[in-house]
């Protein structure tokens, strides 16, 4: 099934669940949780928290809010949830820095914060990391991480500051969902 004209395709990506053999959400009861939303076309991207859908609402906060709230209430998981519309995926993929220089994108990574925030480095001395880098564009935080995400300091650095929530996919998941929500349009 694919979008009927007036619905809005978007990329939800639920933080930390299925990770390390904590906060466990089989993806066929995020879908069904989705689909209770009012969700439609819900569709999962392996066992991390990617999900692409059809709505009526067009707030990309909006369905990331309708979604943690039912996440909370149907299960024991209360997990930050992130969502972009088809469009602000596909200008986020087009965002990327790294990519546009020709970095290898096996080391590309980009970090989705909640709709609305804007991304920061703050005061974090990237130089200081390298051959690892980091840059923002809007909500976004782009990592090139030649050695990997699991052994980067940058990575875990990162990680620790405070901040509003977001979520990580490695380049190959964010181009597949990408795929998957112009498959829905």
């Amino acid at each position: 099934m694919t979008a009927t004209a007036t619905a809005t395709v978007m990329v939800v990506l639920v933080r930390g669940i299925n990770v390390g053999g904590r906060s466990k959400l089989a993806m066929a009861d995020l879908r069904a949780i989705a689909e209770g939303c009012g969700f439609e076309d819900v569709r999962t991207y392996i066992q991390s928290g990617n999900l692409v859908c059809s709505t009526s609402e067009k707030s990309s906060a909006a369905v990331a809010a309708t979604l943690e709230k039912a996440l909370a209430e149907e299960t024991e998981l209360k997990p930050a949830v992130m969502a972009r519309t088809a469009d602000e995926w596909a200008a986020a993929v087009d965002a990327n820095p790294f990519l546009q220089r020709g970095e290898d994108p096996a080391h590309l990574h980009v970090t989705f914060l909640a709709t609305g925030e804007k991304a920061s480095l703050g005061d974090l001395d990237v130089a200081a990391y390298a051959p690892e880098e980091a840059a923002v564009a809007g909500a976004e935080l782009y990592l090139f991480l030649p050695g990997g995400m699991g052994r980067s300091k940058l990575a875990g650095d990162l990680a620790k500051r405070k901040g509003p929530p977001g979520t990580t996919r490695n380049w190959r998941t964010t181009l597949k969902l990408l795929e998957m929500a112009q498959a829905g349009e």
